[in-house]
């Protein structure tokens, strides 16, 4: 017997919908916003599609429409369902204190955009029943890395923008992310993250670079999915879409990055390392200046300068590192 529905769950997904940089709006008219367009919009195979190659009408979403975020950082953004001050993170504590009865379990499609600045598009999503045992969407949460490679789908249609734009990225642009792109898992116990790096292939890369200069004229519609590779996995259905449209860069909003474990050990090794280099540097000036004579504070600034320099040289790089994760 499935669990009785909780009313206040509505009134969370409502307050998480409403809160993000850019607001949710009617999808017809939703400049510098977003909005969750019908199903419909998309083509996807249908029942017989092994054998006839057709595709039809994508119909209603697995999972509700949660909310979006036009996001960017000093560095590639990720993890943020783990980031503690996260909104839709914090949004997940308060729903489990609460002790409501339906539990959500929350989806993130995270793109990351190749840009000079470090922009992400977010779209959440959440389950508000149980995952059917066995279902494909069961099989995917449960299953590897090469698995969800093999199955996770994007579908992006340009609804109005540039022709040069509308030309590059294709009408129903179908792609599987995990080939064509790299994607990262983060599984919790209430929520699995993608983090999509768009920029990792050249012609991605490109592509995304050209329609990132149109961006202020461009409405876009994305569907995530599950490929159905199998007679008894279709039709296909979509977990979630979403559009954004005319997106100013100005809007998006700062996440700030919380250092990880790997940082806190590096910085501190290089802390440890600045001051025993700082208190050789004191030994070999006492030696040479056992009265005290000369021993003028210019060794100490010397190294000072140095050991800032490599220190400093330790903290820029460190975002690199992380990019490449």
């Amino acid at each position: 017997m499935a669990p009785a529905y909780d009313d206040s769950l509505d009134n969370w997904i409502d307050k998480v919908k409403s809160q993000g940089s850019v607001p949710l709006l009617d999808p017809d008219n939703c400049s510098n916003g977003w909005a969750s367009p019908p199903g419909d919009k998309f083509k996807v195979r249908g029942p017989d599609y092994l054998s006839s190659r057709k595709k039809i009408p994508g119909g209603d979403y697995l999972l509700k429409s949660l909310g979006f975020d036009w996001i960017r950082s000093g560095s590639k953004i990720g993890e943020v369902l783990s980031h503690e001050h996260g909104r839709v993170r914090k949004a997940l504590l308060d729903a489990e204190l609460a002790g409501s009865v339906t539990k959500p379990f929350v989806w993130a499609f995270n793109l990351q955009l190749p840009s000079n600045v470090n922009y992400s598009l977010i779209s959440y999503f959440v389950s508000t029943e149980p995952i059917a045992e066995g279902s494909l969407m069961d099989r995917f949460l449960k299953g590897d890395d090469e698995f969800r490679n093999s199955r996770l789908k994007m579908i992006a249609n340009v609804v109005k923008g540039p022709w040069i734009v509308r030309a590059a990225v294709g009408e129903q642009a179908v792609s599987i992310l995990g080939r064509a792109t790299t994607c990262r898992y983060i599984t919790g116990k209430n929520f699995i993250e993608l983090d999509v790096d768009v920029g990792i292939s050249m012609v991605g890369r490109a592509v995304v670079r050209l329609a990132f200069g149109y961006i202020q004229t461009l409405t876009v519609d994305l569907a995530f999915l599950i490929e159905g590779q199998a007679e008894s996995e279709l039709p296909e259905e979509i977990l979630g879409a979403v559009r954004f449209s005319e997106l100013n860069p100005d809007s998006a909003g700062f996440f700030l990055e919380l250092p990880s474990h790997e940082d806190e050990t590096r910085n501190s090794q290089s802390s440890l390392s600045s001051r025993v280099w700082k208190s050789i540097g004191q030994g070999f000036s006492h030696l040479l200046h056992p009265s005290g004579q000369g021993h003028s504070s210019v060794p100490e600034r010397v190294n000072g300068r140095v050991h800032e320099a490599e220190f400093s040289v330790r903290e820029d790089g460190s975002p690199e590192e992380e990019t490449r994760k």
